[in-house]
């Protein structure tokens, strides 16, 4: 693994870091796509000399392919897409404006398609590839404390999940995806409230909330070599608070 280039987006947030630390960790270069630079920066000083910054708005499709035809040009070929860069709301439908509703989507949702679809033909020429995409509890439970656009942006990554899964597998590229829920984040510590926090924790049957290093750590599995036969996935990591 130590040949191959991963792309992280949301890197500047926590989830995003212990995803670029984990993998960072297995010897990969990887590629720092995040909104804001000096965020960037910060952690990239932290990963060492194969951390890259690109600083893109993953919503509009124009700064992603000109952040593709720069990391490519000064990186290499990527040969890891993990789409993790999100923003959660916590409005149900009366409370959600269409202008939240059409931002979340574009983050959520567009923002994987775009990058998916710029690093694809370049995979499918390796016949090689893997594509994580961060999906969540909420897309399969309607969302438990997540908003409309939230639960619905995650509900829809999963299709684009299969959808693409089932168009690359022959190309040797695996597109699979993670349904967290509640990792301690300040998606978690800022936008609930403690007694929302502490009848989750009564909830979960593990008493607790994910570690990002945990999540980062089913990412480092979904990228391996030996998960190649791992495809069109999407794998609850939950604390047993929903089981399918």
């Amino acid at each position: 693994m130590k040949s191959r280039t991963a792309c992280i987006t949301g890197a500047a947030g926590v989830l995003g870091k212990a995803v670029a630390q984990g993998l960072a960790d297995e010897g990969m270069r990887v590629v720092l796509l995040d909104l804001d630079q000096r965020r960037l920066e910060e952690v990239q000083s932290q990963l060492g000399s194969e951390a890259y910054t690109v600083a893109c708005d993953i919503s509009d499709p124009a700064e992603v392919e000109a952040a593709v035809s720069r990391m490519t040009a000064e990186v290499g070929a990527v040969d890891i897409l993990v789409n993790n860069a999100g923003i959660l709301t916590t409005n149900k439908v009366a409370n959600t404006s269409y202008e939240e509703w059409d931002r979340i989507l574009k983050v959520n949702l567009s923002g994987a398609f775009y990058l998916s679809k710029a690093l694809i033909p370049g995979m499918k020429e390796r016949k090689w590839g893997r594509i994580v995409n961060t999906c969540s509890v909420a897309s399969k439970t309607g969302g438990i404390t997540a908003g409309t656009a939230y639960s619905t942006s995650k509900g829809a990554l999963v299709a684009l999940t299969f959808s693409l899964a089932a168009e690359t597998a022959a190309f040797g590229i695996t597109v699979n995806g993670i349904a967290p829920a509640y990792v301690k984040t300040p998606m978690v510590t800022d936008q609930l409230t403690e007694s929302q926090r502490e009848q989750l924790l009564q909830k979960i049957p593990v008493h607790r909330f994910c570690e990002p290093e945990e999540f980062a750590h089913v990412v480092k599995f979904l990228v391996h070599p030996l998960a190649g036969f791992i495809t069109g996935e999407i794998i609850d990591q939950n604390g047993g608070l929903y089981f399918d």
